[in-house]
């Protein structure tokens, strides 16, 4: 039985109790047993489909379990992130954030009334003063001031703040939701992926906002870097049961894989896997930062003893890109490309070569520049003007953003439609690729139509492995995938021994594999050897 492991910190926020969920005849959760302490963020992990946002709205009471309850410390405010964003289409900008402390904004509008009547009684007086003692005890007097701050912090200009929420686009709508989460300092945030939509500095922003926070953080998402950097709990949602670990999302991680060899080193002594632990912690406590979130998690780990560290019963599909020749000296070369797209021009004189060993991630908000570029590259798309040229020696993977038209209307199932890009056409080899995608057994035997998302993206990384192509081009290929895929792209792409291009949003992904950094603007192109933290230091000094 895995053991849950959590140091006590001050009163109990959040207890939960035995606490069970079905649907139908599928059991979600069973008897999960958990309590959430202040001053500490606690991120919730698991695979698809595993349950993690409903864990979310089991603890925010949206969703009653079938079983068992959750109990919230008395006078704690509980603020969840809205996923609703035509909820407030109606609202003011400032209105919509003060809106997150629902007891103040029902004072605010409370004393309006009162006060905009023509002849106020005894009665009114009486209740205005109530309200307004009430008002000063919930920091009313700072209301639009610390709504302000949020919303700048997130990128929202003081131009927006008076304007209704149905006149800005999407992205700025999770911002001022984001901002209604964390206003008036609730004592418990429940917040289901927060970064989805958010700009780098956003990110960044909310990461220190969330690493001084005081009360109770508990968080679902499928940033690595957002979670390492946040977290000192992780809650790992797996076979119906939640348990509590101590550290952040590398941590849990590579201690589940530490766990995973110490089991297959059965007659190592118990001296040397203790000592193996210690450098282990050691490596991980050296690597804190100064930020109380830090600091905080680096005490708790220094208490962890061997029986706390327990391996993961979750399945990492496996991505390995093998080249089956090494490239040459003439690899790829781009001579001002220019494009237009209906009208709007999309690439402006773009250039640039391809050295060996270049691993160049594409980063800025404008996706369609580079998908449109990499399109070009690969032969769909021809450009307006300029020209490319790829070595004689050079053979090419892609994974596009967009896959459907392999899936769309295929009546194939998976080990068929493998047998369409392998020139080895036994069902035994084919498995083989399909096996560490995780598609096994008759999984391996569904339809293609059939897919979700992440089932797909796994089958195109497939498709890619079996070229043995020495140059790799990524149009986002984290999109869709569990924090278990993600992982296993990311160590695939790491460890690949040739050229590869990229875009992606996961930040881990790109500071781990890129050592070179390339940004196309309207106006400018940004081309470095560094990496990815490198540059963000560079554009934000």
């Amino acid at each position: 039985m895995l053991s849950i492991f959590l140091i006590e910190v001050g009163n109990k926020v959040i207890t939960v109790t035995n606490v069970s969920l079905r649907y139908g005849g599928r059991k979600l959760f069973d008897d999960v047993n958990l309590k959430f302490t202040p001053s500490n963020c606690y991120g919730v992990i698991g695979a698809n489909g595993a349950g993690k946002s409903t864990f979310l709205k089991i603890l925010s009471g949206e969703i009653e379990p079938n079983t068992g309850e959750v109990s919230i410390l008395t006078g704690v405010r509980v603020s969840v992130l809205k996923q609703d964003h035509f909820q407030y289409d109606e609202n003011q900008v400032m209105e919509t954030v003060i809106m997150g402390n629902q007891r103040l904004y029902e004072i605010m509008k409370e004393k309006e009334a009162i006060y905009s009547k023509p002849d106020m009684t005894d009665e009114d007086g009486i209740k205005a003063s109530e309200l307004e003692c009430e008002f000063a005890e919930l920091n009313g007097w700072e209301a639009e001031s610390e709504a302000s701050t949020l919303l700048q912090g997130l990128g929202i200009g003081t131009d927006l703040h008076e304007r209704k929420l149905s006149e800005l686009i999407g992205s700025e709508k999770v911002k001022v939701l984001l901002a209604q989460a964390l206003f008036g300092k609730p004592g418990v945030l429940i917040l289901d992926e927060p970064t989805n939509h958010l700009d780098i500095k956003s990110i960044n922003w909310l990461e220190e906002f969330l690493i001084e926070f005081e009360g109770t953080v508990i968080v679902v998402s499928h940033d690595r870097h957002f979670l390492n950097k946040v977290c000192t709990h992780m809650a790992d949602v797996d076979f119906g049961k939640i348990k509590l670990y101590v550290g952040n999302y590398d941590f849990w991680y590579e201690s589940s894989q530490l766990a995973q060899q110490m089991m297959k080193d059965q007659n190592k002594k118990k001296e040397e896997k203790i000592k193996q632990l210690q450098e282990f912690i050691a490596r991980f406590s050296a690597n804190a930062s100064k930020s109380r979130q830090a600091t905080s998690r680096k005490k708790l780990l220094d208490k962890i003893n061997l029986d706390d560290i327990q391996p993961s019963n979750r399945r990492y599909p496996f991505v390995g890109f093998k080249p089956e020749r090494e490239v040459g000296n003439e690899i790829l070369r781009v001579e001002g490309l220019t494009k237009y797209i209906d009208g709007e021009k999309i690439l402006d004189n773009v250039s640039f070569t391809v050295g060996k060993g270049d691993k160049i991630a594409f980063v800025g908000e404008n996706e369609i520049v580079y998908t449109t570029l990499f399109k070009i590259l690969m032969g769909e798309m021809e450009p307006d003007s300029g020209s490319y040229k790829w070595g004689i020696t050079i053979t090419k993977a892609y994974f596009p953003k967009d896959n459907s038209e392999f899936f769309n209307d295929v009546d194939l199932s998976l080990v068929d439609w493998m047998r369409q890009f392998s020139e080895e056409k036994s069902e035994s080899y084919l498995r083989g690729f399909l096996g560490r995608m995780l598609f096994s057994g008759e999984e391996a035997l569904k339809e293609a139509k059939v897919l979700s998302g992440g089932e797909r993206v796994r089958c195109m990384l497939s498709r890619m492995m079996l070229s043995s192509a020495n140059f790799l081009i990524l149009d986002q290929p984290t999109n869709h995938l569990d924090l278990e895929a993600i992982t296993a792209v990311n160590n695939g792409l790491r460890d690949y021994k040739s050229n590869i291009m990229f875009t992606s949003h996961d930040h881990q992904l790109i500071e781990t594999v890129a050592n070179r950094i390339i940004e196309i603007t309207p106006t400018d192109m940004f081309d470095r050897r560094m990496t990815y933290d490198e540059y963000l230091e560079l554009v934000n000094a």
